[in-house]
């Protein structure tokens, strides 16, 4: 029997499932709509962090990260964030791909899923 999680479960979906040790994260959203792509994304990335760690893992065990856009205009001020991020843990850039898209709320510039690995 293979080993399987569901964490933060709520009626339409779960923020994160594991299974055979990769952590698959829902579409994670900004919390405050009001900051601009850089805000947004900062807490974006902090949602992530936080949920690996929960299940034993963190940004250098990405798999694959997809990245939505509101505007793919904002793509610029985006990387400069996760440019950052990615940049605390050197040589673990995750395969990622990069796209503009109509967000389920309009005021969202930014949602991001990721796949990882446990330790």
């Amino acid at each position: 029997m293979s080993e399987f999680q569901r964490l933060h479960v709520g009626p339409r979906l779960s923020e994160l499932s594991v299974h055979n040790g990769v952590v698959y994260l829902a579409g994670q959203v900004p919390d405050d709509v009001t900051e601009d792509i850089k805000g947004q994304t900062r807490q974006v990335l902090g949602m992530i962090d936080r949920l690996l760690a929960e299940v034993d893992s963190d940004k250098s065990r990405l798999l694959m990260v997809q990245i939505f856009l509101h505007d793919i205009q904002d793509i610029g001020a985006m990387n400069e964030v996760w440019d950052a991020w990615i940049g605390e843990v050197p040589g673990h850039a995750p395969p990622r791909a990069t796209v503009e898209s109509r967000l389920a709320n309009a005021q969202y510039r930014i949602e991001i899923v990721a796949t990882a690995a446990q330790k």
